[in-house]
């Protein structure tokens, strides 16, 4: 098998696990989405330090004493992936997993907007054309649900402006999860103590699976993490920026025909919109793959695929 093949199977394997999130967290009520997310932090930092330590990997950890800009980078991304974890657990949670599907996918065009505000980078025609899909897309699911799709618009946000903070550091992923776990974990211990005291604290309290299915919440955040980053460095980027289309067409079917969520005509109208801006995206960036051997051309953004979904 080559080096690329083996490649997609690890990044099939990440977005697959990454699109049946849904059922795993599902299995953590009752406890609140507040203490779930606690508790996948607390868990994320120990198997993370259980694994750097086999590494014997701490080195990083003085490059980031030494830079207190990069320290406060990965501060912001911990505080953004925070919310992106807490408001898809809740998403699920509150019988919303279509509308968290619905912020996966509309994240590569958020990301293309962030990166012409927020790095003054240029989009070209179709990039355009595609955030003005998107826009009617969000606008008809706005009067379908009667609000703004907010889950899905905070997911995307979030992970958008995460992706653009951890465009300009280094860290590899597990070193990178293990700081920006790190960074929420003395919170999310301060509330696993406090709901505990109070006698509101679910872990312990449910069954022998449902405790196990919470400390095991921290390998399951950190498993599709490295499968992801042995696919990134074995697959070409057009390769994984179609892969990771793959989570949230698994959730949206797991929302659709595990949890029977509704999908009314002017919904299915909304995401057939998000779906052609996406076409029209992907034909973009693989249109602009073959031109990059023509020569330099003027900065223009780019889907961030490095980044996982989650």
């Amino acid at each position: 098998m080559s080096d690329e093949r083996r490649g997609y199977l690890y990044g099939l394997a990440a977005y697959g696990m990454w699109g049946f999130f849904p059922i795993y967290f599902k299995h953590l009520q009752p406890a609140s989405p507040l203490e779930i997310l606690a508790h996948r932090v607390i868990w994320s930092v120990v198997f993370v330090s259980l694994l750097l330590a086999a590494m014997r990997n701490w080195v990083f950890l003085k490059r980031l004493f030494r830079s207190p800009k990069l320290l406060g980078g990965l501060a912001l991304a911990a505080l953004l992936i925070g919310v992106n974890w807490g408001s898809y657990i809740y998403g699920v949670n509150s019988n919303r997993v279509v509308e968290t599907a619905l912020g996966y996918f509309i994240t590569p065009l958020v990301i293309m907007l962030l990166g012409v505000t927020v790095m003054r980078e240029r989009m070209r025609a179709l990039q355009w054309v595609a955030v003005g899909i998107g826009a009617i897309a969000v606008a008809v699911l706005t009067i379908d649900y009667g609000h703004l799709p907010y889950i899905a618009l905070l997911l995307a946000a979030s992970f958008g402006t995460y992706s653009l903070v951890k465009k300009r550091m280094s860290l590899p992923p597990a070193e990178g999860l293990f700081v920006e776990s790190a960074v929420l974990a003395l919170p999310a211990l301060a509330y696993v103590a406090w709901l505990t005291s109070a006698g509101d604290g679910e872990f312990g309290h449910v069954s022998a699976t449902h405790t196990a299915l919470m400390i095991f919440s921290g390998l399951a955040t950190a498993l599709p993490l490295l499968l992801f980053a042995a696919a990134a460095n074995r697959v070409p980027m057009v390769g994984i920026g179609i892969l990771q289309y793959v989570a949230p067409i698994l959730q949206l079917a797991v929302g659709l025909l595990i949890y029977h969520e509704p999908m009314p005509p002017a919904r299915l109208a909304g995401f057939a919109l998000v779906w052609l801006a996406l076409i029209i995206f992907t034909v973009d960036a693989l249109r602009r793959r073959k031109q990059t051997a023509a020569g330099p051309t003027a900065a223009t953004v780019e889907p961030a695929t490095t980044l996982p979904p989650r």
